[in-house]
């Protein structure tokens, strides 16, 4: 069994790779040969804490495993990472425990990845300007993976505080892009791509704040009651999700779909978009929106080539286990 501590993964893996394994595994499961089983997650009644467990089986790749942690929100104080995650992969042939990966910075790359991967295949190929809301620790991942995929010329972002946005001005003077703190409606009608990456339990964009045209990666609901967007603005928008049966459970459309504003079959999964089955944005004036619940299989394909790259360097850790 290999062991791929935390401490390495940066040296591993960056967003290249992260954007490939993410988008091959989306096609992998509108394919239907790669599904993800049901998450479990619950607040333990311990330190604050949500803990569960993300797991699924790739049968093209030959993924297997699952990923297992949570959110700890007093962490900084400790000088941890708020959110905490290891990822065990197994033998598809044996259910031998192949590798035990650390799984925080695995997490924050797979999931920009993921808002990654959807403006590649959504976002209008004139976009110009990039607009985030929150500054969180994820905030700045995002940031980097996105402005990746399109030719934009500026950044507009929006958090509570506006003082914490420093971290994302840092990163988008590092990237070459004027960046202007404004408000949600100032936002709105100046971004063509939109990142959501809050911990909300109530709509924080609008439908009023955003213009035609703009696609929209909602990529902080991954949790029954949380909400970042507006359920108008949802039903407003050409809908693709990461997997169909979590966005209506625990992701951004579950609100919409208990207003009745949105419809299941409406919902379409990426995969179908990158494996050209469904034609994805079909107008420059179309609103498109990503729910980005974050699956399981995406940790699983991170972590699977993370391990790769390790053993090829001879940095994984072989022990008998």
């Amino acid at each position: 069994m290999f062991i791929v501590p935390e401490k390495e993964i940066a040296a591993l893996i960056g967003r290249q790779d992260s954007f490939t394994a993410v988008e091959k595994v989306f096609a992998s499961m509108a394919a239907k040969s790669a599904y993800n089983f049901p998450v479990i997650r619950e607040a333990i009644g311990h330190a604050d804490a949500l803990y569960g467990f993300k797991s699924g089986f790739d049968r093209e790749a030959l993924n297997l495993g699952l990923k297992s942690g949570g959110y700890w929100p007093g962490n900084a104080e400790k000088g941890l990472t708020n959110h905490q995650s290891t990822i065990f992969l197994f033998d598809a042939d044996t259910g031998k425990c192949r590798a035990i990966v650390g799984g925080n910075l695995l997490t924050a790359l797979r999931t920009a990845a993921a808002a990654a991967v959807s403006v590649a295949h959504l976002a209008r190929a004139d976009s110009k300007v990039l607009g985030i809301v929150g500054a969180g620790h994820q905030a700045t991942f995002q940031l980097r993976a996105v402005a990746e995929q399109r030719k934009f010329e500026r950044i507009v972002a929006w958090n509570r505080s506006p003082e914490k946005l420093a971290n994302l001005e840092k990163v988008a003077q590092e990237l070459g892009l004027p960046f202007e703190s404004v408000s949600l409606e100032e936002l709105g009608a100046q971004a063509d791509v939109v990142v959501t990456i809050v911990s909300s339990n109530a709509a924080i964009l609008k439908d009023v704040h955003v213009k035609a045209g703009t696609h929209i990666a909602c990529m902080g609901t991954d949790t029954k009651g949380k909400q970042e967007v507006e359920a108008a603005l949802v039903a407003r928008a050409t809908v693709f999700t990461d997997e169909i049966a979590q966005s209506v459970s625990i992701g951004e459309c579950q609100h919409a779909i208990a207003d009745g504003s949105q419809k299941e079959m409406d919902i379409v999964e990426l995969g179908s978009v990158i494996n050209g089955v469904h034609a994805g944005r079909t107008s420059d004036a179309e609103v498109t929106l990503f729910d980005g619940t974050g699956v399981g299989l995406q940790d699983l394909a991170v972590a699977s080539a993370a391990v790769d790259l390790a053993i090829a360097k001879g940095i994984a850790l072989d022990i008998d286990f």
